[in-house]
């Protein structure tokens, strides 16, 4: 969040740095109705990553599989490696492969769904896991969730989506 977490990035680094821990950035999102969120608060990841390579140069690192989310970057001084996630200025939603369960039997596609599949019922009443399966891959292949690529052009009262935190976001 600019302004508030943005300027101790070079000293979390600083502590991480040679410790073989995998510090990881995410951009400042709008995780539901909580946060206040605005666009002119998040630090883009490009402009972070400046930051740090103007005191330790990096060099970017191929990713460990596909869909991942962060893009990996290691110090060229073999100071260890770090990540962004950059779900704001360079959404991945085409590339998502994630989905979550909730708590209470909703399969969410999307991490900014604004409801999601009941999966519980058909457990309840005795669906197979063939049947589970069929049900879970129509979902996934139906979807069309792509939040991050179009909130920028949406209104705030069009941006209602499930909070975080009740998703295991």
């Amino acid at each position: 969040m600019r302004g508030t977490n943005d300027r101790y990035v070079l000293d979390l680094l600083e502590h991480f740095r040679g410790s073989r821990h995998v510090v990881r950035f995410i951009e400042y999102m709008d995780v539901g109705t909580c946060n206040d969120w605005r666009r002119d608060l998040v630090v883009p990841s490009a402009e972070l990553r400046a930051r740090i390579a103007a005191r330790w140069p990096l060099h970017e690192l191929a990713p460990n599989y596909g869909g991942e989310v962060a893009r990996r970057w290691a110090f060229a001084d073999g100071g260890g490696e770090i990540g962004f996630i950059s779900s704001v200025t360079e959404p991945f939603c085409g590339d998502c492969t994630r989905a979550r369960l909730s708590a209470d039997g909703k399969l969410y596609t999307c991490l900014f769904a604004n409801a999601g599949r009941d999966l519980r019922g058909p457990l309840r009443a005795g669906a197979s896991d063939a049947e589970l399966a069929g049900l879970i891959a129509a979902v996934w292949n139906a979807r069309d969730d792509r939040y991050s690529e179009i909130r920028s052009g949406m209104s705030a009262a069009s941006r209602e989506h499930v909070e975080m935190y009740s998703i295991g976001g």
